[in-house]
């Protein structure tokens, strides 16, 4: 079984009650549960974490790499566009790592078009809501095999 980490950023706790027109209506907990049950079709144990504090998220990413993890899935949300400390905490990863979005990122606010990332993930994937995470999976799979 390979380990993929899917990290969920600040706010993303509030999926199926912030903004339905941009993010539906699933639940964190519900994309986590499809994660897992595609997790164990593909032959992965997936491990979803979610944090609103950024040192957290930093310090999860840090035992992604001690604990040797495969893959990493990323919506970091509004950090995907300045923080470069989450950027430089995922710099240290040796493993595929794969960043996704619920919206499509580029159809909306001008800030929202970079992503502070893109130089140290293997690609990209936003607009196609919870399928955008369950693409990931895929990716980071397809990454790693």
């Amino acid at each position: 079984m390979k380990k993929i980490v899917v990290l969920h950023g600040v706010n993303l706790n509030m999926f199926g009650k912030r903004d339905p027109k941009q993010y539906g209506t699933a639940t964190l907990d519900q994309i986590d549960s499809q994660l897992k049950a595609l997790g164990q079709e593909l032959g992965a144990d997936v491990e979803s974490y979610q944090t609103n504090l950024e040192g957290e998220m930093c310090e999860r990413i840090h035992r992604a790499f001690t604990e040797k993890a495969d893959a990493i899935v990323i919506n970091a949300g509004a950090w995907t566009h300045y923080s470069y400390g989450i950027r430089d905490a995922l710099a240290i990863l040796t493993v595929p790592i794969i960043e996704v979005h619920m919206s499509n990122v580029h159809a909306r606010e001008t800030f929202r078009h970079t992503s502070v990332f893109a130089e140290v993930v293997k690609g990209q994937i936003c607009g196609f809501g919870v399928d955008s995470y369950l693409l990931g999976l895929r990716a980071a799979m397809s990454a790693i095999q």
